[in-house]
């Protein structure tokens, strides 16, 4: 039987594989991370690697599930320890990431999570928990207070950092903190306690059995954790931090005073990129992302969406515009991340309220037509069907399937079923004319995605 990764069994790995450059008896857990996913591994877990490997030895990780202990099995059993496979093209970069030192489970122990925040020795938590963890009734946010009541009777300050794909995703945290603290302890989190906006970005697809067999091959041992990413990875975070401040730039992370530009030119950019391929893709029968933006006629419409979506962001803050767009061709067309449509449409009605439906609102009152952005939310209209152009089943996960499939049975037009949802607040931008839009791309898809794709957004 194939001996598992370890500890022990780094001095035997090959050489071509990368490993922790410090002593991890010397590593001192400084992070919680709430939200154990492929994402955090691939994403923070992996700048904590490098933080640690610049030799500033306080800032481990104790990383934390929500619900499930799947992960936390994998790792304990592993020592923390896990293998990152970078993958571009033919080209492979395997290495084994240790920053994480202990693994809990929130449903399972609850208390132990409140000590490991409450520990004087972290300074920072960090959460990856979706769209979805944020909204009233989450688990985490009295496991939160709770910790956090601990730590004003120690006099001890936090930071607590969101990773999610929200805008202005520090305050998300800081409301939803106070809304389940007691008023003495809601006022000295306010002066004590520091919420930073962050943006992060590394495309992590769900791993496979495949994946962990390479893996397998390429250390020599079994990993269970193991996961599959692209080369590139991108953190952002404000410059406000209330205890001690990571050294995150010995990482490469980039710490601003205004996040904002940066998360809204990710999240209008990639993400409804992302979504929109996701959408037409699934109807078109594709199974990744790099089979969807291959086809050309759905690869000028992502090009048609981000010209839509350019004039609503600003060219003097953030990212060089021109330039991140090539860069996001280049990583959809990346035939070796096999990135899940599915995965990827999971959670719409959630999604694409930040993604294409608040460009869209800023567009239509100022008199602009958007034709690419109108388009993208029929083809999630058409996916609530759960059939593709051939009859062939969509899975999509979305806590607002059977709310939107309700209102549309029942004659609502595409943008009424979405206010019913909760996906617009402020119908008032809602004109005779972009809701006729709306359902001219309905009828459109409803004869078959690929005939519309054709007809509307050939060069």
């Amino acid at each position: 039987m194939i001996a598992r990764l370890s500890d022990a069994m780094l001095p035997v790995l090959p050489t071509s594989v990368a490993r922790p450059a410090y002593d991890r008896r010397q590593v001192r857990a400084g992070v919680v991370h709430l939200g154990l996913g492929a994402f955090h591994r691939a994403h923070q877990a992996f700048v904590f690697d490098r933080v640690l490997s610049a030799g500033y030895l306080d800032w481990g990780v104790v990383g934390v599930g929500i619900h499930s202990g799947v992960v936390r099995d994998q790792l304990a059993a592993q020592d923390g320890l896990y293998a990152l496979l970078e993958r571009e093209g033919d080209g492979r970069d395997l290495r084994v990431c240790g920053a994480i030192t202990d693994v809990l489970v929130a449903a399972e122990a609850p208390d132990w999570v409140v000590a490991a925040i409450a520990d004087p020795a972290v300074k920072l938590v960090t959460l990856t928990l979706t769209e979805k963890g944020y909204e009233p009734g989450g688990p985490i946010w009295p496991i939160l207070a709770a910790a956090l009541a601990r730590r004003q009777t120690a006099g001890a300050p936090l930071t607590i950092a969101s990773c999610d794909n929200l805008a202005n995703n520090g305050a998300r945290t800081e409301a939803a903190v106070l809304a389940v603290a007691d008023l003495e302890l809601a006022d000295w989190i306010r002066g004590a306690c520091a919420f930073p906006s962050s943006m992060v970005d590394r495309i992590t697809p769900a791993t496979t059995e495949a994946d962990l067999a390479e893996i397998e091959v390429g250390l020599g041992v079994c990993d269970a954790a193991g996961i599959v990413t692209e080369p590139f990875w991108q953190w952002v975070i404000e410059d406000r931090f209330a205890a001690a401040r990571p050294p995150l730039e010995a990482a490469g992370v980039q710490v601003v005073d205004d996040v904002a530009p940066f998360e809204r030119a990710k999240l209008r950019l990639l993400n409804a990129a992302h979504s929109t391929l996701a959408y037409v893709g699934l109807l078109g029968g594709c199974t990744y992302v790099h089979e969807a933006i291959a086809a050309p006629p759905l690869a000028y419409l992502i090009e048609r969406l981000w010209d839509e979506t350019a004039e609503t962001l600003s060219a003097t803050a953030g990212p060089d515009i021109g330039a991140y767009r090539a860069q996001l061709l280049r990583r959809f067309q990346n035939p070796s991340l096999a990135h899940r449509l599915d995965q990827i449409a999971q959670d719409g009605s959630r999604k694409l309220s930040q993604r294409i439906l608040a460009p869209l609102a800023e567009r239509t009152r100022r008199g602009r037509a958007s034709p690419a952005m109108i388009f993208a939310l029929a083809a999630w209209l058409k996916c609530l069907e759960l059939r593709d152009d051939d009859g062939w089943p969509i899975h999509i996960v979305d806590p607002g399937l059977q709310t939107a499939q309700a209102a549309l049975r029942r004659g609502a037009d595409g943008f009424d079923a979405m206010t019913e949802v909760g996906m617009i607040d402020d119908p008032s931008w809602l004109s005779p004319a972009i809701r006729g839009a709306l359902a001219e791309y309905c009828a459109r898809i409803a004869s078959g995605v690929g005939v519309a794709l054709a007809e509307r957004w050939r060069r």
